[in-house]
């Protein structure tokens, strides 16, 4: 088995180089089920999802192929509808966008129950909402999920969901694309990925208007072709990473990056005393080791409200602030799992129903830890390199899932980090 192993107290200096948004490009590659000819997408990260999706898609009889350049061509001509692998799809939450690309091409779906990292309950009630909005009969068989438009096929319709949920907004996208007619989304998610998805369908001749705001309109088309497209950067690595500079202090430049994307990661950086330049491209995250930072409330919301995705990397950072800090998460009911780790290391925080509570301390110390899922692994990693000692951390196959070659990343710039192959049974 693998595992992190960190000797905490080395300040980060230098230039980390941001790559593409895993949750821009997971339905995107999804979403040229759609296409029925050959896409080539560039700046995937090479992160495990990643690879999974692609999986997928060759397991239903795309054609992929993996370039030098590190873009990869997806000749979707010829998919079997329904023959996603189910031991594959169930690793996966973004398989939900097998649904709505299915449905959008074929007609109908089946796809196995999605996975993922475990926040809760994690309904897609707003997903099949949609599908019903557009004409689809959704049904369950043998732990499918199932849609059938039928002989009238999809037609468009106005769909309001409950909440703004990426996935439901991202999914009724992908089938109204190719439904008969005009459909509108109202109280749409308006996340960055929502506009990237948005982007590439519309560059494979879909017509999506609004991407970005509330209301989202789409107006469906016949058929799609294919294109070049490349997927934005990853604005929750890039806050990860600034996150880990303010805690190890040092100063890092964080390059590849949409600035605007991380306007609430940089203003809370900035209100615990932490110093954040910006660029056109980049950002600077400088923090002396000797400089106290302040505590700080956070309540994580919808895009452009403060993301639930990193919620847990700013709780690492403020168990060493001097002060009581309170984390809000107002997504997930249950993303507070990886504090458990956090307590391990010293940290003094308590739960409060969906709050938690943080009472800085002086030093973290390094101990046995695991990464308990992808964001809450990142939290793990930022607290040890602010911590005294070495700190070992079990389970890293999470932190693969959205994190391209996080350790050598982190060691190019001073971090004393590597990965160590055990015999140990995590």
């Amino acid at each position: 088995m693998e595992k992190i192993v960190i000797n905490g107290g080395a300040p980060l200096n230098g230039s980390i180089t941001i790559g593409g948004m895993k949750n821009a490009a997971l339905p995107v590659i999804f979403a040229s089920i759609l296409v029925e000819d050959k896409c080539v997408i560039e700046n995937l990260p090479n992160v495990s999802d990643v690879t999974r999706s692609l999986e997928i898609l060759e397991a239903m009889g795309a054609v992929v192929e993996r370039r030098a350049d590190g873009s990869v061509s997806i000749d979707t001509t010829i998919i079997n509808q329904g023959s996603s692998p189910a031991e594959i799809v169930g690793k996966l939450r973004a398989s939900t966008y097998l649904l709505g690309a299915e449905l959008a091409r074929f007609g109908k779906a089946r796809v196995g129950w999605p996975g993922g990292c475990d926040f809760g309950i994690r309904p897609i009630d707003q997903h099949e909402k949609g599908f019903e909005r557009l004409g689809a009969t959704v049904s369950r068989d043998k732990g499918a999920i199932c849609l059938d438009a039928g002989d009238a096929g999809l037609c468009g319709n106005s769909v309001y969901l409950d909440f703004a949920s990426v996935g439901a907004t991202i999914n009724v996208m992908l089938a109204a694309a190719k439904a008969k007619g005009k459909t509108i989304i109202d109280n749409a998610a308006r996340e960055p990925h929502i506009v990237a998805v948005a982007s590439f369908l519309n560059a494979c001749g879909a017509k999506i208007f609004g991407a970005g705001t509330s209301i989202i309109k789409i107006e469906g088309v016949e058929e799609l072709h294919g294109c070049n497209y490349a997927i934005i950067p990853d604005m929750i690595e890039a806050g990860t990473y600034m996150v880990a500079a303010a805690a190890a202090g040092g100063s890092v430049e964080i390059k590849n990056v949409i600035p605007k994307h991380l306007e609430t990661v940089t203003s809370k950086l900035r209100e615990m005393g932490v110093d954040v330049d910006e660029y056109d491209d980049s950002v600077v995250v400088s923090r002396a080791p000797e400089t106290k930072m302040e505590p700080v409330n956070i309540k994580t919301l919808p895009y452009p409200g403060f993301p639930t995705d990193m919620h847990p990397q700013f709780a690492a950072i403020l168990t060493i602030v001097d002060g009581t800090s309170k984390v809000t998460e107002g997504v997930w009911d249950n993303r507070f799992r990886y504090t458990d780790q956090l307590r391990r290391m010293g940290a003094n925080i308590s739960i409060a129903g969906k709050t938690a509570i943080i009472d800085g301390v002086e030093k973290l110390h390094g101990t046995t830890t695991t990464s308990v899922d992808l964001r809450g692994g990142a939290a793990v990693v930022i607290a040890a390199l602010a911590a005294e000692g070495k700190t070992e951390i079990g389970s890293i196959q999470t932190l693969k899932r959205g994190y391209d070659d996080l350790v050598g990343k982190l060691k190019a710039v001073g971090a004393d980090i590597e990965i160590i192959i055990t015999d140990d049974d995590e």
